[in-house]
């Protein structure tokens, strides 16, 4: 696989190396003036010959162009345009530049860090991308900025209810998202069982959700990338920002290493509501322990114009409980090397590692109890992913890598302790690796039409050490094993190997319009299994092996873009269908925790979505914001459930319309306003119910699943930002944020379950539980020097 990607890097590097002695090529950096962090998708652009290209996302270019001398744009929105004279005669030319941020701020504030009309010229569709600045100032529960509930105000995005870990997209599951913060995996993106999400926003600089259309280079997951980057840094002069909030204060420092050649950023967050709540906990409760800390890390350096180094790394952790302790977290660390090889070809490698546990143990005042209960699992993941971009001319950017990932999970282990006896239960570890390779290119046919096409491929190797089972046909019921093999460290228990072809075309329709449609296969070798109403951090990761195996998603999508008013407003339909293989479900009353032959109370069987999704978005003036809705359908059908026939899923919403609205009334003054819409999501409940002893026992007699509904969900919240008009100690800026969360006080439903009458066991009741049932309002502050 990887003497494949040699080859190609000397083919490319040779075609070069003919092409030049014809034309010329243009290279480099665009950075921010104000801090020197690079510019993702910055405009680099010819007027006379139309042609132009994009930073990436290190804010490199390259652009080939016959010899001659030229007059080149290049542009970043809310940032002033710079043009430069460029005289492309003898030899190639290395132009690196930095862009000021307009001062006409309420003229040029948007919702998109891309040029006006990307949304109708990119190849890109299915692609939303949050400006940090807009999410800053959207309302927030108990004011505290969040980039997971931020996107979950865009099309196609919902999650089963308020308290929900993740997020679903276009019918998938949470663990069907591939989550990336500076390219390591986070596996689960919530903090405080899904209330605020991991990312630092003081530490976050762009946020790409990837719904369809998936380029080549992504994969390991069937629905959606969430590619989360972090800021590098002020390599200009030392810079912090933080806050203090109701729940939870944040601060970021940031600082140069060596001034315009390096610099570092730490940011950390810690709430304290355990530090409020204490003076008021008496007993048991006295030393009660419930918060969540982070802290996220960032370095690079560039050693020479070719040669650039990048670290960073997340550690976060949510810890609660008194006599029982119950925590867990993710840790990521990322190690990126950017190399320039030669005007045209680029490369990215990084190294990553990601860890996600939880610990749950009883008795913690006691340091060698008696009697004790410690439960332990995590997934870990080690990998290496050379990344190469070959500008070939100014029509074709072809990118082309491999990765290769080392898995190791441990889905659940205890040790009970009984009068000092101590009795290992649970699942034994559990190793896989994965491999990939990919080819792509991105063709321009002419002015009106941009193809982009690869093909993936992706190995996996589920591998001892280990006990492999063997079980009978999928009934519905639970499965005994019929055989067991024991396999060696590194031995080949299973194999499975799949082609992911991608493609995408966009046809430009006049000056304003064009057509776009894609079509992508993906698969994924990795499963949280939960059988509960929402995801929570006790679910389990389990690989695929020689029962489970992997899933596979074919997702066609067809849109129409146009923008009106001079791009003053931006609009899309798109509607699209995946067809999903190898879904995972469970029998009824299923036993997922440590239960080393889980396997045989899971059920397989096939999925589908479809949908349309509707948007439009003012891009600057004072007013500006978005409105979306979506119509969609979310259904499996498990052999064995629901008489095998096709039903809802857990997160099926046919309807969901959101409302974002941002006004600046002045420079010194903002208010915004969400609103949203939802179906309520799918529930089982019993149709009948049998009387023992008299005590009521609910029962379905039809074994129908998902035959309900929640009532819907809607809630509207608020926001108010006031900065502050002396500077802060002379030089630093501060605000204040009032928000308002669910402002009619909507006591929405996350479930509902039945029960039986506390004064009369022989009858049944419905029961509405909701995570908030009241308005919330918070104050935070925020400052920056």
């Amino acid at each position: 696989m990887y003497k494949l990607l040699l080859a190609l890097l000397v083919v490319f590097m040779s075609i070069g190396h003919a092409a030049a002695q014809e034309k010329l090529t243009i290279s480099g950096y665009v950075k921010d003036a104000k801090n020197g962090e690079a510019l993702l998708g910055a405009t680099v652009f010819v007027p006379t010959l139309g042609e132009g290209v994009t930073t990436n996302d290190y804010g490199f270019y390259s652009l080939t162009l016959p010899r001659g001398t030229y007059d080149i744009s290049f542009s970043y929105v809310s940032y002033l345009e710079e043009k430069r004279q460029v005289k492309l005669e003898n030899a190639n030319v290395k132009l690196d530049l930095e862009l000021k941020e307009s001062a006409l701020v309420l003229e040029t504030v948007t919702i998109s860090s891309e040029r006006v009309d990307a949304n109708v010229r990119s190849i890109e569709m299915s692609v939303n991308k949050v400006d940090m600045r807009t999410i800053q100032k959207m309302p927030a529960l108990l004011g505290e900025v969040d980039v997971i509930r931020s996107i979950q105000f865009l099309p196609g995005v919902t999650t089963v209810g308020e308290g929900a870990t993740g997020f679903n997209v276009r019918g998938g599951n949470v663990d069907q998202n591939l989550v990336l913060l500076d390219e390591a995996p986070v596996f689960n993106s919530s903090h405080l069982f899904g209330f605020f999400s991991v990312f630092n926003p003081d530490a976050v600089k762009d946020v790409k959700l990837i719904k369809g259309g998936i380029p080549a280079e992504y994969g390991g997951r069937v629905s959606s990338i969430l590619d989360v980057r972090m800021k590098e840094g002020n390599s200009k002069k030392f810079a912090a920002s933080g806050g203090i909030g109701t729940i939870f204060s944040r601060l970021a420092l940031e600082t140069p290493i060596i001034k315009d050649k390096g610099s570092f950023i730490v940011a950390a967050r810690r709430s304290y509501i355990d530090v409020l709540a204490k003076p008021f906990l008496s007993g048991d409760l006295k030393d009660s322990r419930f918060y969540f800390y982070d802290l996220t890390a960032k370095a690079n350096y560039q050693i020479d114009d070719k040669n650039t180094v990048f670290l960073s790394g997340y550690f976060g952790r949510d810890v609660f409980g008194a006599d029982f302790g119950f925590d867990w977290g993710n840790t990521t660390a990322s190690a990126r090397w950017n190399h320039i090889f030669n005007d045209k070809l680029f490369l990215n490698t990084t190294a990553f590692f990601s860890n996600y546990d939880y610990r749950l143990q009883s008795d913690l005042r006691e340091p060698n109890p008696q009697d004790a209960f410690r439960w332990n699992s995590n997934i870990k993941n080690y990998s290496v992913k050379p990344d190469f971009t070959y500008y070939l001319n100014s029509r074709n950017k072809i990118s082309f890598g491999g990765q290769m990932i080392y898995y190791t999970f441990q889905p659940g282990k205890a040790e009970a302790i009984s009068g000092g006896e101590t009795r290992v239960i649970g699942q034994d570890s559990k190793y896989a690796i994965e491999y990939a390779a990919y080819f792509g290119n991105e063709q321009k046919l002419g002015k009106n039409f941009t193809l982009q096409y690869g093909i993936r491929y992706s190995m996996y190797d589920y591998i001892g050490p280990g006990n492999a089972y063997t079980y009978g046909p999928q009934t519905g019921e639970r499965r005994e094993p019929i055989s067991t093999q024991t396999y060696e460290r590194g031995e080949r228990i299973t194999r499975y190997g799949n082609w992911e072809p991608r493609f995408s075309a966009n046809i430009g329709i006049g000056d304003a319009s064009s057509i776009k449609v894609s079509y992508n296969r993906m698969a994924q070798y990795l499963h949280l299994l939960s059988n509960t109403a929402a995801a929570s951090p006790l679910d389990v990761w389990t690989p695929t092996s020689n029962n489970i195996k992997p899933q596979l998603s074919d997702q066609v999508a067809l849109g129409l873009f146009k923008n009106f008013k001079d791009n003053l407003f931006e609009t899309s339909v798109e509607v699209y269908y995946k067809s999903l293989q190898n879904q995972v479900d469970y029998i009824p009353n299923s036993d997922l925790l440590l239960n080393p032959q889980l396997e045989g109370d899971l059920l397989f069987g096939d999925g589908r979505a479809y949908g349309a999704e509707f948007f439009i978005k003012k891009t600057k003036g004072k007013l500006n914001g978005w409105l979306s809705y979506t119509l969609s359908r979310t259904e499996r059908q498990i052999k064995g459930l629901n008489n095998n026939d096709w039903f809802p899923s857990r997160f099926d919403k046919t309807h969901v319309l959101n409302f974002v609205g941002i006004y600046d009334l002045n420079e010194r003054v903002s208010f915004s306003l969400n609103f949203t819409y939802g179906t309520g999501t799918p529930a089982t409940f019993p149709t009948s119910k049998f009387i023992w002893q008299g005590y009521a026992l609910p029962h379905n007699f039809y074994a129908q699943r998902n035959g309900y509904r929640i009532p819907d969900y809607h809630r509207v919240d608020l926001a108010a930002i006031v900065k502050q008009k002396k500077k802060l100690f002379g030089k630093g800026e501060g605000e204040w944020v009032f928000s308002i969360y669910n402002l009619y006080n909507r006591r929405n439903a996350f479930s509902v379950y039945v029960r039986q009458n506390e004064d009369n066991p022989s009858q049944t009741e419905a029961v509405r539980y909701s995570v908030f049932g009241s308005i919330i309002p918070a104050v935070t502050y925020n400052f920056k020097f």
